[in-house]
């Protein structure tokens, strides 16, 4: 098992800009977390979304379903809810109702009580050519480093 659990949507930053950042809870049951753990999550394709009673849940998270669950095993694509405090949740709900944001979650770790946290984003969508500037960017500053380490040596 590894030790410190750190799965990322990599997708998140090349496909939004993110405006704000939360960390939250996330409710589990017990072939999740042992699932967690193992590192067998996936965040890609993942959106947070509210209810009618204003909770927050996360939607296409992938959980693999734990190899000894046997029957108690859970559903790998299933609403998760996540644990905000409500000052943080009706702000969140503000801004997605209001000016057309969405949230995302960025990563899921376990920190050092053992419990599964998720860091969300609230984000806002890229335009085609926002994405190519990204693009163009990472690729000159790989080239750059490319160029000023050779010229160290």
């Amino acid at each position: 098992m590894q030790k410190n659990i750190n799965i990322k949507n990599k997708r998140a930053r090349f496909d939004y800009e993110i405006l704000d950042t939360y960390t939250a809870g996330i409710v589990l049951g017990g072939t999740e977390i042992k699932s967690i753990r193992l590192g067998k999550a996936s965040l890609s394709q993942s959106f947070c979304e509210f209810n009618d009673k204003a909770e927050l849940f996360v939607i296409n998270m992938q959980v693999d379903e734990y190899s000894h669950g046997g029957h108690y095993n859970h559903k790998p694509k299933a609403e998760r809810k996540l644990l905000l405090n409500k000052r943080e949740l009706k702000k969140l709900r503000r801004e997605v109702t209001t000016s057309g944001l969405t949230i995302i979650p960025l990563n899921l770790f376990i920190n050092e009580r053992g419990l599964a946290k998720v860091n969300i984003g609230l984000a806002k969508g890229k335009k085609q050519y926002d994405k190519r500037e990204t693009i163009k960017d990472r690729d000159n500053k790989r080239d750059l480093s490319r160029i000023k380490k050779s010229f160290n040596q």
